[in-house]
Formats: C-alpha cells, sequence, structure tokens
C-alpha cells in the first residue's frame, strides 16, 4: 500500500496558521513579483479566481469581497513543509518528498493495520501539530493513492483520511473522476483522449494495452495499469536531486545602473550555488538573463540572455557568481530599465562525478571544498547572506512583494509574541 499526504490549499493554510482571524475568509497568495494568484483558499476559488489569474485583473473582485492578498513567503512555506514532513515521518518506513505541499509514504509491510483510521490518524495529527490540514489518501497504487487524497477534500465526512482498495470501489470512483485530474495524464494527452469519448479515468482503464502504448509510450502504461491497482511507479526513498535550478525575481521598480543590477544577479547566483551544494550537485552550463517591463510598452524593450558554460563543473560560489556577473554585464544595454532578471543552472550532475582535468590544482579545488562548507555552516547558523562575497552587496534579493506575512518561524525578529493578562 502507498498512501499521499496532500496539504489542502497550502500556501493560504500556512498563512492562516499565525493568523486565525483568517479562518473562513477568502485567501489569494500572490507570485513573488505579486503578479499572479499562485495559491487560492476554497473561498476564493468559489469566488471565480484562477489559478495565475493577474492581480490588476482581479482587483476589483478582491476589494469588492475583503480577500486576504498576500506576497508569496517562501521561507515561511518551505518550513512549514518541513514540519509536516517531520509528522509523517513517523509513520512510515520511508517516504518521498514529492512536492512542497506533498509526499508519498511507503506502507509495503505494514499489513494487518486498519488503513481506513490510520490515514485519518495522519491527518488528525499533522494538524495537531501544525494546523496544516492534509488530505491522506491510502491505495495499492501511487495513482490510485493521488485519486483517494483528492477524494479527502470533496467529502469532509472522511475525516482527511481515505482508504481506497476493494476493486469495487475503486471502479466507482474511476468511472466519475475526471481524466483531466489523472495524475500522469498531461494536458496536450486529454484532447486525444477526449476525441475518443474518454472523459473519465474507467473509460482510459477500458482502453487496451496496446492503444494506450501507441497513444502515449510506456508512461501512459504506466499510468493505465496504476490505475487498475498494478504498482508500477517507482517509490524514491528521500530527495531526488532537481535537474535545473532558476532563481529569479521581478523588482520592485525598474533597474537601470549595471552595479544594481550586477548586485542583484549575484545573489541569485550564489542561491544556485547554494541549492547545488546543499543537494550535492554540480552544474556544468548556466543562463544569465534579464529583461525590461513588457507592460510599459511605451519604454524601450529588451531581452537578453548569456549562456555560461564550465570546462568543469562546479557548485563552487566564488565561480558561479564571477562567471555570472560578467555575463550580465555582457547582455546589459545602457538606458534600459530592468524589470526582471535571473540564473538557471542546468545539465547538473553529481557532485561525486566530476572528472577533473590533469592539470586542475588538487589543493585547490580541496580548498574551494573546505571554504564552501564553512560559508554555509556560517549562514545556517547566523542566517542566509551572513558570509557573501562584496559583489552581493548588502544579501537582500529586491522584488515587489509588498504584502509578505512576517516569517514567523524562520526570524528571530518575527517569532510571534503574546501577552497575557
Amino acid at each position: 500500500m502507498f498512501a499521499l499526504a496532500d496539504c489542502n490549499n497550502f500556501y493560504a493554510s500556512c498563512e492562516r496558521v499565525f493568523r486565525p482571524d483568517l479562518q473562513g475568509r477568502p485567501i489569494i497568495v500572490l507570485s513573488s513579483n505579486d503578479g499572479c494568484a499562485i495559491a487560492r483558499s476554497n473561498e476564493a476559488k468559489a469566488l471565480g479566481i484562477k489559478m495565475g489569474a493577474p492581480y490588476f485583473k482581479i482587483r476589483d473582485i478582491v476589494e469588492r469581497h475583503n480577500i486576504a492578498v498576500f506576497s508569496g513567503n517562501m521561507a515561511l512555506y518551505g518550513d512549514m513543509s518541513q514540519r509536516v514532513r517531520w509528522v509523517l515521518e513517523g509513520y512510515a518506513p520511508s517516504i518521498e518528498v514529492y512536492s512542497i505541499d506533498e509526499a508519498f509514504l511507503d506502507l509495503r509491510g505494514m499489513e494487518g493495520i486498519d488503513f481506513d483510521s490510520y490515514a485519518k490518524e495522519i491527518s488528525h495529527e499533522c494538524w495537531r501539530q501544525t494546523s496544516i490540514p492534509v488530505s491522506v489518501g491510502i491505495a495499492p497504487t501511487k495513482t490510485l493513492a493521488k485519486i483517494a487524497s483528492k477524494l479527502c477534500k470533496q467529502y469532509p465526512k472522511l475525516k482527511g483520511g481515505c482508504y481506497m482498495h476493494r476493486p469495487e470501489d475503486i471502479e466507482k470512483v474511476l468511472r466519475k473522476f475526471p481524466i483531466e485530474d489523472v495524475w500522469g495524464i498531461g494536458r496536450r494527452s486529454v484532447p486525444k483522449l477526449k476525441t475518443r469519448g474518454i472523459n473519465t479515468a474507467y473509460e482510459f482503464t477500458r482502453l487496451s494495452e496496446g492503444v494506450v502504448h501507441n497513444m502515449f509510450g510506456i508512461t501512459g502504461v504506466r499510468t493505465w495499469k496504476e490505475l487498475q491497482g498494478i504498482p508500477c511507479i517507482e517509490f524514491e526513498d528521500g530527495f531526488e536531486a532537481r535537474q535545473s535550478i532558476c532563481v529569479s525575481r521581478s523588482f520592485a521598480k525598474e533597474i537601470y545602473d549595471v552595479a544594481e543590477l550586477s548586485e542583484q544577479v549575484a545573489n541569485f547566483a550564489a542561491t544556485v550555488a547554494e541549492k547545488l551544494r546543499k543537494q550535492g550537485s554540480v552544474t556544468a552550463e548556466m543562463n544569465i538573463f534579464a529583461f525590461t517591463n513588457r507592460f510599459k510598452e511605451s519604454a524601450p524593450q529588451a531581452f537578453g540572455t548569456q549562456l555560461v558554460h564550465f570546462e568543469v563543473a562546479t557548485n563552487d560560489q566564488r565561480t558561479i557568481v564571477t562567471r555570472a556577473v560578467a555575463a550580465l554585464r555582457e547582455l546589459y544595454r545602457r538606458g534600459f530599465g530592468y524589470k526582471k532578471a535571473g540564473v538557471v543552472a542546468t545539465h547538473i550532475l553529481p557532485a561525486d562525478s566530476v572528472m577533473h582535468s590533469l592539470f586542475d590544482d588538487g589543493e585547490a579545488v580541496a580548498r574551494e571544498h573546505k571554504l564552501s562548507a564553512v560559508v554555509d555552516a556560517v549562514n545556517r547558523a547566523h542566517g542566509r547572506g551572513a558570509v557573501r562575497l562584496a559583489v552581493q552587496g548588502n544579501g537582500k534579493i529586491k522584488s515587489a512583494s509588498e504584502s509578505q506575512s512576517p516569517h514567523y518561524t524562520t526570524r528571530w525578529s518575527d517569532i510571534p509574541s503574546v501577552t497575557v493578562k
């Protein structure tokens, strides 16, 4: 058996943890540049606010219905995700973190348990320890577990936990489950299926294996089998190293000065290097980009990108920052106001698989690793940016986040205070 624990409306739920006055009030969370809605509470969804809706288009609805608006607070959300994961780790031998708000639990070998009660217990304990509502679905495959977790959100009487295992129950659910909501069925696949009259998950399972393979290849066959209760998708314990890392921001106002823009890109690059080291990886290529405000049609427009190739893949902060800033200065155009910039690391490899040149100074490489380890340790103890390169300035990344909530759990100055009379 597999379980899927899915945090309900996660970003909005995180905001409510420290703001009980927001219970029942519609909430939307905006992207880091306050440009579009990236999360909505159920109340906001009921008002017709769509995922990705630009804020300027929904401002009237927000004001009319007194919707609480927050800028994305990724530090808070990441920390709350970690707290939920700590709870989940106590309920299964292995856990696979699928996203910031979802995790699979491997329950194989735990036969004899009342899994329906177990799912409800996990959900209850997550709420008790974190105040985050979590839907827990348990089923014979990961795909069915995803569907079971969705049922928890649709039917409050399930009390946060659903055990779906009897063939007749699975068939009943799949007959009503929209094909576009099945995990593993991509957006481009849905029109192909609907032209064949396939509108539900059950109708998809009625296709022959050969037809599914011809349409979607081996990946589609795995999903087809999983819906029939045959486990085909491997369980990956722990975290999977990302194949690309992007750090970018939209700025509060346009940046014209190359030194100021370089400072921002240096901070992006330093964060990329930190993320690489954290997952034990190195990058062989990096793309630097910067562009102007496309909404100011009267202003001169520019979109520049610069590819950086490393002869030896690296996660060294000094190397990555130096090359990123040099690339930024090459694409920069004087007189243009840049609204957004970013750094994207690609061609990511395990750090222990790097083949160094015969001419590399082994002692210098060892010193780089030691220095990076010390920098990371100091920054973990005293906060990100405590130790940084001079080109990073004050170490702060400027972004247009006017409505960001306090960092309740990750910054000493923002810890909530309670006054007892």
